[in-house]
């Protein structure tokens, strides 16, 4: 029963031993440290399109371009700005010009040039 006078006859008192306390979580391992980040075997990886259309420009100029992928873009009134505007809505003329682009960096290092 309750023996202090102070405290109202309906609380109790607290308990003597109090009940042991859960033990402290161990905390988690640290994460591992990031893997060197795998080089891509892509080789256009990195390459935007606009460095593509550049480089193949400088090579073929506009008239061999146009003689390569015979699309509008590159035919009239040729420039950079509009045929990125075409490639990017055109998945079969971009592939067509990606793969230029892989085949003259190929004749490029066959020519010692690159």
């Amino acid at each position: 029963m309750n023996d202090d006078p102070t405290l109202p006859p309906s609380v109790s008192e607290p308990p003597a031993h109090p009940a042991p306390a859960t033990p402290p979580a161990t905390p988690p391992d640290p994460p591992a440290p990031p893997a060197a980040p795998a080089r891509s075997k892509d080789p256009l990886h990195g390459i935007t399109l606009e460095a593509m259309v550049v480089a193949l420009e400088r090579h073929f100029g506009w008239r061999g371009l146009a003689e390569q992928i015979p699309v509008r873009c590159f035919q009239s009134d040729p420039s950079v700005s509009s045929s990125l505007k075409f490639l990017r809505k055109t998945p079969w003329a971009r592939e067509k010009v990606e793969s230029l682009y892989l085949f003259m960096l190929r004749e490029q290092r066959r020519q010692g040039l690159r």
